[in-house]
């Protein structure tokens, strides 16, 4: 059963990848599911107070830089909380592989959308409201599938993770 719970992150990642892609908004129980959900894993795996302390810490620095992003409408509101929120899960030594791993994942969902925004797309799919908005040519690009792949992928070398295999 605890094994089983070593799993919130990727879901909840995953789960606000797939809202950010249809619906352009990332609600915030995903992201407050992931800052509470984070606690008792970390004490079930014998996690010390003094890491639990560092990476919450993680999530308040993410905080503040997404939050300056976000001010300065350069990101989604619902982008910088999930960012924060996965901060935490992920720990000061993974942290700047996870920022780089989701900045290359948000450029190639870049790249892609803009490169399809070139070209005209079926009617039958421009009826899709979520495919439809993604082709506007100045619409946003949902980042927060980006973070959710990127924390997915980095998940396994976090401290929750490796704790949790006795490592």
């Amino acid at each position: 059963m605890l094994n089983a719970a070593l799993y919130l992150f990727p879901a909840l990642m995953l789960f606000a990848a797939w809202m950010d892609l249809f619906t352009m908004r990332i609600a915030n129980e995903i992201s407050i599911a992931l800052a509470f959900g984070f606690l008792p894993l970390a004490l079930a795996f014998d996690l010390s107070p003094w890491v639990i302390g560092i990476h919450y810490l993680c999530g308040v620095a993410t905080l503040v830089v997404t939050f300056t992003l976000f001010a300065l409408g350069k990101i989604g509101g619902g982008d910088a909380k999930l960012a924060a929120a996965s901060a935490i899960w992920i720990g000061l030594d993974v942290l700047p592989t996870y920022a780089i791993t989701a900045s290359l994942f948000g450029g190639l969902l870049a790249l892609t959308i803009l490169a399809i925004r070139q070209f005209s797309l079926p009617l039958v799919l421009l009826r899709c409201a979520w495919i439809a908005r993604l082709h506007e040519p100045k619409g946003d690009i949902p980042f927060g599938v980006a973070l959710g792949l990127g924390g997915v992928y980095v998940y396994p070398q976090t401290a929750i993770w490796l704790g949790a295999l006795g490592a």
